[in-house]
């Protein structure tokens, strides 16, 4: 691991670090803000998952999260959202979608992509692990929050490992992959055909079978233009109060799919996270 960035913000630092994955067969960046109190003492760590086509460093320079986590106590821990090199296959048309920038958190299972597309294991495992082995965090005092594909991410990586995480949030999460084009699309690559592997990386199924209830907060624009066709909301409201699931879903007149939307609630988003991530035991 080599540290390529630090800033001083808050009271506290914003890093930088390139290490080889194993899990993703290439080299990796990840950002990871550490508030002044960890400084004195491990933290509670909150992983954030960004969306299409982003990086590390679009929620760190766009979202504002530092203020609100130097005054919580939090570190943020954001990884890439697909591997990346010159070996690792992209999208053949060179869509945005897909490949590149678009790993939507699962671990591929058909050629090109299994072979470094492997980004569930990264992000639930492979990066956690180094992070709390390195850092001052705590390990059992973790939560995690994402935007669009990493809203979608977080949801299901949150529903799929019980017991690592507190609380779950999500700005404008692609709520049902399964049932949505930017879902299909990467799905049909990733997976193939067949919709049962499919059902595992979907919110919306996976809440039916949950095996805990964490805390989920949900914030969607009203005025965002992929609403209708890819976010889909109504199904993961749908599933969660069939099942009882604690969700709370708010729709926010006027805002967008943009950061300026999740700029303007981020500051709820970890302060929703650190009453659970500060809770007692």
């Amino acid at each position: 691991m080599e540290q390529i960035g630090s800033h001083r913000c808050f009271g506290g630092q914003q890093l930088r670090f390139t290490h080889r994955s194993e899990t993703l067969d290439c080299e990796m960046v990840f950002s990871l803000y550490l508030p002044p109190q960890a400084e004195y003492a491990p933290v509670p760590l909150l992983h954030w998952l960004s969306g299409l086509t982003c990086t590390d460093e679009n929620f760190v320079i766009k979202a504002g999260a530092q203020r609100y986590a130097a005054r919580h106590g939090i570190a943020i821990l954001a990884p890439d959202t697909s591997p990346r090199g010159d070996l690792v296959p992209a999208d053949p048309e060179g869509a945005w979608d897909l490949g590149l920038g678009a790993g939507f958190y699962v671990d591929a299972t058909r050629e090109p992509w299994r072979g470094h597309y492997r980004m569930y294991d990264y992000v639930s495992r492979e990066l956690p692990a180094l992070v709390n082995a390195k850092f001052p965090v705590l390990a059992e005092r973790q939560s995690i929050s994402g935007h669009s594909m990493g809203g979608h991410g977080a949801l299901t990586i949150a529903l799929k490992n019980p017991g690592q995480f507190r609380s779950v949030s999500a700005f404008a999460p692609i709520c049902s992959p399964t049932r949505c084009p930017w879902g299909e699309k990467a799905f049909t690559n990733y997976f193939g055909e067949e919709r049962a592997a499919w059902e595992a990386h979907d919110a919306s199924l996976l809440l039916a079978k949950a095996a805990e209830q964490l805390p989920t907060l949900v914030d969607q624009g009203e005025a965002d233009g992929f609403l209708g066709a890819q976010l889909k909301p109504e199904l993961l409201v749908q599933a969660a109060q069939a099942a009882s699931y604690p969700l709370r879903l708010r729709m926010q007149p006027g805002y967008d799919h943009s950061y300026f939307f999740i700029a303007s609630f981020i500051g709820e988003h970890i302060a929703f996270h650190s009453e659970h991530l500060h809770d007692a035991p």
